[in-house]
């Protein structure tokens, strides 16, 4: 692939940073045109750096997906299997609860079939959620037959149901709680 102009480098940096002031007012639904008009482009030029919007959602939340993969990679040789998943859970959770349009990058595109692909931040997360979440079935932590896939549908679930919440972040915690809890009393 060749190396891009100067100008084409540019275009894109000023793209990603008005694209993450639109994602942070609108979220996942924030305006292609609209990044196109305030960077003062046209639409073209928009959808040449970003082909669709959950492209410009995996850029403008790149960043804070490589945070969680690496926080994975810190916790996985944690000796308490079940906290390191539950921490990195939470944090997961907490990044996609406190970032409008975060939950929509995370979930799996409807349009890509069953499995996320592997260029995806759905398969990213998944990807480095998922040697935490095998320890933790060895260990006994956690049911075998959980997918990290459907951890992360449950996450971007409780994301999107609190998107709109005074305070979703705390709310999104307590019902990632309350789902690792579970809704039985304890025996």
């Amino acid at each position: 692939m060749p190396a891009q102009r100067a100008d084409a480098r540019r275009n894109y940096a000023r793209l990603l940073v008005i694209a993450e002031e639109e994602v942070a007012a609108h979220g996942a639904e924030a305006s292609l045109e609209q990044i196109a008009r305030t960077a003062g482009v046209g639409s073209a030029t928009v959808r040449r750096h970003f082909p669709g919007r959950r492209a410009l959602l995996e850029a403008v939340f790149r960043n804070r997906v490589e945070a969680l993969c690496t926080l994975a990679r810190d916790l996985v040789d944690d000796h308490d299997a079940r906290t390191a998943l539950l921490t990195w859970l939470s944090a997961v959770t907490a990044y996609a609860s406190s970032a409008r349009g975060m939950a929509v990058a995370l979930s799996p595109d409807p349009t890509a079939g069953s499995d996320p692909t592997p260029e995806s931040a759905c398969w990213a997360v998944a990807e480095a959620g998922e040697p935490l979440l095998r320890r933790a079935v060895q260990d006994g932590a956690v049911a075998p037959g959980v997918a990290m896939v459907d951890l992360i549908a449950l996450i971007t679930g409780i994301a999107l149901t609190t998107e709109h919440h005074s305070d979703p972040a705390a709310e999104a915690d307590r019902l990632l709680r309350l789902t690792v809890a579970g809704i039985s009393p304890q025996q």
